[in-house]
Parts: C-alpha cells; sequence; structure tokens
C-alpha cells in the first residue's frame, strides 16, 4: 500500500513540476531582446505551465557565462541568445540541439539564405533560429552632411567618411563628425575593425594560419582609424561599444555612426531619438580594394544540449522567432520595429517597406557580405568580422585589448600592433595552427 501511495504521491509531484516549468533565458541587454521581454505575456498565455526567468547581460559579459556554462555543461540556461560565431562551433561540439520540431507553421524557407546558412550545422539540420539579423552600413545627418556642403554617396569610400567627418566636427557644441565602436571584445570594437581592416586589404591569417599584424595593411587601417576617431570622435571613445554609440547619435551627438543595420529603427524612431527625421543611410564604406567593411551577423535562439526541459524551450524559440512574433510587434510598436534581418517575406512585405525607409539598404548589406571570402586576399577561415575557431574568441577580445588601448592613448599604434601580432602568434602556436 505504502508503494502505490509513494508511486501516486511521485506521480502527482512530476505532474506538479511539469506544470510549473521555467525556462531559463540568457539574452543580451539590446533593444529587441528588451522589447520581446516584454511581449512574452503572449507566450505564457498560449502556454501555460511554461513560466519563463530572464539573465539580460552586456554583450562581454553574456558571451563568457554562456561560454563558461555550455563548455562546463552547468546547465543553468534552457535557451541561449548566441551569435552566428559560436552556432557552428558549438553545434559541431555537440553542444547545442537541433531545433527539429519548430512547428508546421514555422517555415524555415522563409529566413534569408545569407542568414539560415550560418546556422545550419553539417548535417544540414538548423542548430539556432535568427532574432535578428544584420550587416554594418552608415548611418548619418542628412542636416549636418548638407552644412558641411557635402552629398553621401550611396556607395561611400573611406576617404570621403573621413574628410566629412571632420568637416562635420563641432566640438564646442558637442557634435562629434563619427562615432565608431572602441571597448575592446572580439564582438565589440574587433568586429568593426575587422570588418573595417578587410576593406584595407588587411586579413587575420595567411593561407598557412600566419598572423598578419606586422603587415603595412594593419597598419595603415588602425593609423587611418585611430587618427579619424582623434580628430572626430567623441571622447573616451575607447569605453563606447554598441550601445555607447547608440546613445551619442540619438541625442544628437554623432554626425555619422557606422554599425549595426539593426540601429536603423532605433535611430529613426521619434520616441527615442532626438534627430530621427534627419538621419540617411549608405553602405559601409570601401577603399577602392574590392570590399567594403560590412559583417554578417544574427543574434539567434539556442537550446543548450544541457537542459532538462527542450520542448518548452523550442516552443519559446519557434514563439520568438516566427512571422507571428513580427506582426505582433508590427500591430504594438509599427512595421519599422520589427526585428529585422531574418525572413525573406519581411522584405517582400509593402507595410514594410513603406514604414523602413533602411529595408533595401539592410537587405543588400546583409547579400553583399561574403563569410566565405571575406578579404581581398586568400585566407584559411570564414567569417566576416571574425574568424570562425574555436580559439578566436581568446585572441579577438585580446587583440581588442591591445587595439582599444591604441585608440585611448596608452600605447601607440605600432606597440598596438606588436603586442597583437606576439600574442596571436603565442595562442595559434599553442592551439597547433602554426609550428
Amino acid at each position: 500500500m505504502k508503494t502505490i501511495l509513494l508511486g501516486a504521491c511521485s506521480a502527482l509531484a512530476l505532474t506538479g513540476m511539469a506544470s510549473a516549468e521555467t525556462l531559463t533565458i540568457a539574452t543580451v541587454n539590446n533593444g529587441d531582446m528588451i522589447r520581446m521581454q516584454k511581449l512574452t505575456d503572449d507566450f505564457t498565455a498560449k502556454n501555460p505551465g511554461i513560466d519563463l526567468e530572464w539573465v539580460t547581460l552586456e554583450e562581454n559579459v553574456l558571451r563568457q557565462k554562456v561560454t563558461t556554462d555550455i563548455a562546463t555543461k552547468g546547465g543553468q540556461f534552457d535557451v541561449l541568445t548566441i551569435g552566428t560565431y559560436e552556432v557552428p562551433i558549438w553545434a559541431k561540439q555537440g553542444w547545442l540541439l537541433p531545433l527539429e520540431n519548430l512547428g508546421a507553421d514555422y517555415d524555415v524557407d522563409d529566413l534569408l539564405p545569407a542568414i539560415r546558412s550560418g546556422l545550419t550545422g553539417e548535417d544540414g539540420k538548423l542548430y539556432a533560429a535568427p532574432f535578428y539579423g544584420e550587416s554594418s552600413m552608415v548611418m548619418y545627418r542628412k542636416d549636418l552632411m548638407e552644412k558641411a556642403g557635402l552629398t553621401m554617396p550611396d556607395a561611400p569610400t573611406w576617404d570621403f567618411i573621413a574628410d566629412a567627418a571632420r568637416k562635420m566636427t563641432d566640438k564646442d557644441n558637442e557634435i562629434y563628425g563619427i562615432c565608431l565602436r572602441g571597448k575592446a571584445g572580439w564582438g565589440e570594437n574587433m568586429a568593426f575593425l575587422t570588418a573595417t581592416a578587410n576593406a584595407f586589404g588587411a586579413r587575420w591569417f595567411d593561407e598557412n594560419w600566419k598572423p598578419q599584424f606586422d603587415q603595412p595593411e594593419w597598419k595603415t587601417a588602425l593609423e587611418f582609424y585611430v587618427n579619424l576617431m582623434k580628430d572626430a570622435g567623441p571622447p573616451g571613445a575607447s569605453s563606447n561599444g554598441f550601445n555607447e554609440n547608440l546613445a551619442l547619435f540619438q541625442t544628437g551627438k554623432c554626425g555619422m555612426w557606422i554599425d549595426a543595420t539593426v540601429a536603423a529603427s532605433f535611430v529613426t524612431n521619434p520616441k527615442d531619438s532626438t534627430v530621427a527625421d534627419k538621419v540617411g543611410f549608405a553602405l559601409a564604406p570601401d577603399t577602392g580594394l574590392g570590399k567594403r567593411g560590412n559583417w554578417l551577423w544574427a543574434w539567434n535562439l539556442a537550446i543548450p544540449a544541457g537542459t532538462q526541459k527542450a520542448e518548452a524551450a523550442e516552443k519559446f524559440v519557434a514563439w520568438a522567432t516566427g512571422k507571428d512574433y513580427l506582426k505582433m510587434v508590427a500591430d504594438k510598436e509599427g512595421w519599422a520595429n520589427v526585428p529585422p534581418g531574418t525572413r525573406t517575406s519581411l522584405y517582400e512585405n509593402p507595410e514594410y517597406q513603406k514604414a523602413a525607409p533602411f529595408a533595401k539598404m539592410t537587405l543588400d548589406s546583409i547579400n553583399a557580405a561574403d563569410p566565405k571570402s571575406p578579404t581581398v586576399k586568400p585566407v584559411p577561415y570564414v567569417g566576416v568580422q571574425f574568424v570562425a575557431i574555436p580559439e578566436f574568441q581568446g585572441i579577438g577580445t585580446a587583440v581588442g585589448q591591445q587595439f582599444s588601448a591604441a585608440l585611448a592613448g596608452q600605447v601607440s599604434v605600432d606597440q598596438a600592433l606588436d603586442s597583437a601580432q606576439k600574442l596571436t602568434e603565442r595562442e595559434m602556436m599553442k592551439a597547433g595552427y602554426i609550428k
């Protein structure tokens, strides 16, 4: 009798547990993710019995915590927000579950091919679903450009950008011609600088994985950036990442900002931006060598292999990255504010095209990025603003610290490049890429 009662109690306990399943979701503190959290009542209403707990972190901290947790099989999270860099590497390690039950109406084939291909494993399965996709482009103040007597081309050169930035700068009135990332991190300043360096003919490694920071192309690129920021950038730029520069641009302090296309809806939203009606867009700059400095990225939702709540987690991923979610954001916030860069149907939608003046430039930038051939000279790696090898996370951040120090004036450009070369060589030897 006791045994039966125990069995019944256990069954009841299990039922109780099942009915109050809590998903722990790790995400980044970007505007689109914060909006998603505010809309999750829709998910919990449709999925009674699933509660959500959020861990929202700044980009560099999120990456560190999530990477540590998944590598040590910590099991702290049920849904992870991770980038295009991590997905193929982690899928190969067996750290992520394939997304095979997103539902009949999910429409995987509607995902933009450029974005989807980066999230598909060697087995052809999808290992993460894109919440938003992006490239990078120039956002600029049309009024300040006109005041400087200039017209922004659709496809500017870096020389034009530098000249315009210096002419638009008015430090007495706290207007800086250009705002660019300076905060150290492989996904912060190095995302911008790697993509920019591609346009200058630089590359991380030659065909034999030998680091290339001792080559003239890197010196040209880094000197150009440091001098431009010294002349036309805001003070304290070495501490500025995506969110800091967004705030500067929205409050009218930047003439130009070259960054993620996803920012377009934030800088043109009159609720948040004092310059919403004055913003124009252009492709990321080049130097005439055939490569533009536009990257390719998506923030994606993935499910770690260590979760005990895979079924509920996949329901959440399908909800947050599905077509109905885009429509819900459009109904509440307007079409211009839906998460961009993930679905073909969005860019074919006349309502979106009408509401989002940046739609075509975003799509063109995403389609123009070429992760398999990112640089002027041949390279052994895939990735535009990162190198898709596991070691890059550590190396990229260490190099980013050197370049941030050069921007802050703590070391010279030559010293920063010399340190970058040595530390990258050391790590690549340790990892067995070079002898």
